[in-house]
């Protein structure tokens, strides 16, 4: 047995200098003033493996955490991109590092390798994979944006075939509110990871309600793909019953609630107008407080948008602006003021590379959830104060923003309320066709729906002749009613005042390509402004009056003096 005791005493003594060696190391660690333990290397929450990073002319941006003063090498394609941790927002023990990778053309899969070092040896490592370069769009607003896949149209289809897209990409942000910004993520605050895309990933198991992955982002994502064939990474982050006030940074705030102030004094009456621009009215929609999401001033700003700022990204799709019908008078402000402030703010944090003008599309509002025939509410201001009072986009205020008409494609029997339309695949579509314009750049498409240039009135005859002379509307293609959705001021004075009355128009004849004459009666008065579908439900599904030649793109509503 003396073999058993000599083997007791040889494991006695090594334990014994292991504890001696391990003693002292950290004791020189101490007096060294050096840490032992692996290097923190991590990247923030935003990225991880599957991500698209957005693709040339812009550099991407990486950033993530180390230890203070550490030294953080990003390979990729070989080639070594140095940073060091740096001590920021999340205070002077957590040091952040970047770095801009160059330009890369649209492709993948990659991968990218982060190693983090102490300066004496100790060195942690982490491996980005199954990464793509492509274009990188936000997705945001109210319950529109928000509602789901699987509550559109075809939804068990269009879900079966979302895997047939695997190189477009999805993260999905949770509801979160907060007073103060965050700079990151958590383990908490996503649905889920970026994924590919499958029934799960775009939330089929979830339950029922508007949450996980929006319909829109996804089918916009999609059809892009569709288009060009280049890698999407969608970013949905949105929450239902929320104002644009909410989405706003506190210098939106300030840049516009002086003018709202001034504004408060206006005498809110339906369908009462000023020579200049049409006034809002009140609402049956209720108030902010009854509203299923949080109202208060940048919260949502702070917590679902200011966390990507310091990523690359293409652009981004907005759909809101039912929440702020209550009261619609600071939206026109609000609305160009948060596109602005967005674009710097994404172009500051993501070291210059996200465009400083980079295209932001939104959907014009469709109906409330009381619609009545013949009722205008602030449904109709609120998508005028969407264009800047000018009825279409882009134009001199708001540079590089392209729309989607959305008021045809009422719903009346969804099961989620008017206010909730399910054809959210329509919508995509819209978006897409006008993107390739303004986001894309593509020359002879037809992505706007006839706008008009020039008024003719005959007063004689009592007709009006609307010219639709505008590049790039097509055709003028009859659809709809004929009677009442053109409406004339009549007035005897040289605009419209608030006691004037509003006479419905009755179309009679598309003359030439591009112009419409209609007929009406002003009784003694003369016709002063016109207005198209200035109502809160403006007409049944695709059919309202006035389209492109190929029924697709519908003319906007819009108030116009003649």
């Amino acid at each position: 047995m003396s073999w058993i005791r000599a083997a007791q005493n040889f494991v006695s003594k090594m334990i014994c200098k292991t504890f001696l060696i391990f003693t002292f190391m950290c004791i020189w660690c101490f007096m060294h003033a050096v840490v032992c333990n692996p290097p923190t290397c991590k990247t923030a929450y935003i990225y991880g493996d599957h991500m698209v990073l957005q693709r040339e002319p812009h550099g991407a941006v990486l950033w993530g955490y180390t230890d203070p003063g550490f030294t953080v090498n990003v390979t990729f394609k070989g080639v070594s991109h140095i940073s060091k941790g740096i001590p920021g927002a999340f205070g002077p023990d957590v040091g952040v590092w970047q770095v801009v990778l160059p330009p890369q053309a649209a492709g993948g899969p990659f991968t990218i390798d982060i190693s983090c070092f102490d300066g004496q040896g100790n060195r942690s490592s982490i491996q980005l994979q199954d990464i793509l370069f492509g274009d990188v769009w936000i997705c945001s607003g109210q319950s529109n944006m928000a509602f789901d896949v699987k509550e559109a149209m075809n939804a068990t289809a269009e879900l079966a075939a979302s895997v047939n897209y695997p190189n477009v990409r999805v993260l999905s942000v949770k509801q979160a509110e907060s007073y103060t910004p965050y700079y990151d993520m958590n383990s908490t605050s996503l649905y889920h990871l970026w994924a590919k895309p499958d029934p799960d990933s775009l939330g089929a198991n979830m339950k029922k309600g508007f949450f996980f992955f929006s319909a829109i982002c996804w089918f916009y994502g999609r059809d892009l793909y569709d288009t060009y064939k280049v890698p999407m990474g969608m970013i949905s982050t949105n929450w239902g019953g929320t104002p644009v006030e909410a989405w706003s940074s506190p210098d939106v705030i300030d840049t516009c609630v002086p003018a709202a102030a001034k504004n408060k004094k206006a005498n809110l009456t339906k369908s009462s107008f000023t020579s200049k621009s049409p006034k809002e009215s009140k609402t049956k929609e209720g108030t902010y407080s009854k509203l299923g999401g949080p109202h208060n001033d940048s919260v949502l700003w702070n917590a679902m948008i200011h966390p990507f700022l310091n990523m690359t990204i293409k652009g981004a799709i907005w759909y809101q602006g039912e929440a702020n019908t209550i009261a619609p008078e600071k939206y026109r402000c609000l609305f160009q003021a948060m596109i602005s402030d967005w674009r710097y703010k994404w172009y500051a944090g993501s070291a210059q590379q996200t465009d400083p003008y980079f295209p932001v599309g939104f959907v014009q509002l469709c109906t409330s959830n009381v619609p009545q025939i013949g009722e205008i509410s602030n449904y109709p201001i609120t998508r005028w104060h969407q264009t800047d009072d000018v009825g279409y986009v882009p134009n001199a205020g708001m540079p590089n923003v392209f729309m989607a008409v959305a008021l045809d494609l009422s719903d009346l029997e969804s099961p989620f309320g008017p206010i909730h339309p399910r054809y959210k695949q329509d919508v995509a579509a819209r978006l897409v066709q006008a993107a390739r314009v303004v986001a894309y750049q593509e020359k002879g498409l037809i992505y706007q729906g006839p706008f008009p240039t020039k008024f003719t009135v005959d007063s004689q005859e009592g007709t009006i002749d609307v010219h639709y002379d505008n590049a790039g509307s097509g055709y003028v293609h009859l659809v709809g009613p004929l009677t009442n959705t053109f409406e004339v001021c009549c007035s005897k004075s040289t605009s419209c005042q608030d006691n004037d009355t509003w006479i419905g128009t009755t179309v009679t004849a598309v003359t030439g390509l591009h112009s419409l004459r209609m007929t009406y009666t002003c009784l003694g008065y003369k016709p002063v402004a016109i207005r198209y579908l200035w109502r809160d439900y403006a007409c049944t599904y695709k059919k309202c009056t006035v389209y492109n030649q190929g029924g697709f793109l519908p003319a906007p509503p819009f108030w116009l003096p003649l």
